[in-house]
């Protein structure tokens, strides 16, 4: 369901946009620019709501929140070994680790929080931070790309098993335990995506080409979509829906593939004596006739619904969710947009475009907007401010009370323990994510963060 992806400048690329990614949930947009990052309400169409604007630190290339609670990880260009994690809507940072080498990428649900390195992953516990396991000498994985299921009854991680092809190591990170190896391509993997409940698990390669859907933990072949035959491309992001029925593919061409998981059945072809199933069936049977790869081909199922964006080459990502009840495709793109489409559930097709948000404006348009406001309001502040006012205030700088960790890198596994907030908030107990009431009470106990590595 999350979906996340470092967004490179490039030909009409805002300035600002480096990474965006989507929540668990798919409720909110993330996005990390220049000057720090900006988290955005998608629960409606019509209106896109910037409920917090962080500037704690720049060139922000990690912006990760953990669904709508005020949990939120950043990590900065300034200091790419450096992850915090900070409560945004009071203003303070609870914690930050350091690492051995530059964070790639970061995932996380009610249980978990993954930390990937280009040769290495750390699990901690969500609830405390302790670091729980270190997975050294991983294959090489540039991009730090991993899924981990947002289902925390099973937290399913899964990460490239090689460099040289699209083997999948599929991880228990409750129980830290190897759940399977899946032989998912010839070609390294470029995309991987969990469903909401970690039953099923999609992949594609660098090549582009294919989308495989397979079962988890059996590691079985499910589904396999053909995107295309005609050019090599780079998928951007792989979403199930929240269903499963449906899954998004985005690359950085200028169409969004939907694929619909449904099984055929012989019997459903019998029943429509159709001029199209007839060729099916002939296509079906000469197939066994033919090369492998020829034959495989055939059965590969094509897009259900497409969207054409008005864009190539640029980076973006895509998400399904059920907005105001109705399905909707969800694409942010590196330009600076947001894009909603309406999808037809029952015919597909091709997608209706309903809104276009822009996530950046200039600062011409901006300071146009406060002399409205001030003009609205009669100059005078409101005497109580807005939720989205009240978390866009500047952050509250460290306790003078911070307890430090040691500055040298420690011998397990390569992690630095950071500045820690004695309160720590995950200290007495699990993360709870009503909006006003989703941490525990500050505890007056001075705690550390323990680095605690079990090869």
């Amino acid at each position: 369901m999350e979906t996340q992806d470092t967004f490179s400048e490039g030909p009409g690329a805002h300035r600002l946009f480096i990474c965006a990614s989507f929540n668990q949930d798919t409720t909110s947009l993330s996005v990390g620019t220049k000057t720090g990052y900006r988290l955005f309400s998608v629960t409606a169409v019509d209106k896109l709501d910037c409920i917090h604007e962080g500037v704690e630190c720049p060139d922000v290339y990690i912006v990760e929140r953990l669904f709508s609670s005020s949990l939120v990880v950043v990590v900065s260009l300034s200091m790419p070994r450096r992850m915090n994690v900070y409560h945004f809507k009071k203003g303070t940072e609870i914690c930050n680790y350091s690492y051995s080498n530059n964070i790639l990428s970061v995932k996380l649900n009610r249980q978990r929080l993954v930390v990937c390195l280009e040769e290495s992953i750390y699990i901690h516990n969500i609830r405390d931070m302790k670091l729980l396991k270190t997975l050294l000498n991983t294959p090489v994985n540039p991009t730090g790309l991993c899924a981990l299921c947002v289902n925390h009854g099973n937290s399913y991680l899964a990460y490239p098993g090689s460099a040289t092809i699209g083997e999948i190591t599929v991880y228990d990170a409750n129980n830290l335990s190897t759940v399977t190896l899946i032989q998912a391509h010839d070609s390294p993997l470029a995309a991987l995506t969990f469903n909401a409940s970690g039953t099923k698990l999609a992949s594609a390669s660098e090549k582009g080409t294919v989308i495989r859907v397979f079962s988890v933990p059996e590691g079985q072949k499910l589904f396999e979509f053909r995107r295309g035959m005609k050019r090599y491309v780079s998928i951007s992001s792989l979403s199930f829906s929240a269903d499963a029925q449906f899954l998004c593919a985005s690359s950085n061409t200028e169409t969004v593939h939907i694929f619909k998981l449904e099984q055929h059945s012989p019997s459903q072809d019998e029943d429509s004596p159709t001029w199209s199933a007839y060729v099916g069936k002939m296509f079906t049977a000469a197939s066994t006739y033919l090369p492998t790869h020829v034959s495989d081909m055939m059965h590969q199922d094509r897009a259900f619904a497409t969207v054409r964006l008005n864009m190539f080459g640029l980076k973006n990502i895509c998400a399904l969710a059920t907005i105001q009840k109705l399905p909707r495709l969800l694409v942010a793109s590196s330009e600076g947009y947001l894009y909603i489409y309406n999808v037809d559930p029952q015919d597909g097709g091709e997608c209706t475009l309903v809104q276009k948000h822009r996530l950046f404006e200039s600062s011409e348009e901006q300071e146009e907007e406060k002399e409205e406001e001030n003009q609205e309001d009669g100059l005078q502040q409101p005497a109580g401010q807005s939720y989205a006012a009240t978390v866009a205030l500047p952050s509250t700088p460290p306790s003078s009370t911070t307890l430090m960790g040691n500055m040298g890198y420690s011998e397990d596994g390569g992690t630095q323990r950071g500045e820690v907030f004695p309160e720590h908030e995950f200290a007495e107990g699990p993360v709870c994510l009503d909006d006003e009431n989703e941490f525990p009470p500050f505890s007056n106990q001075k705690r550390m963060i323990k680095t605690n590595t079990d090869d």
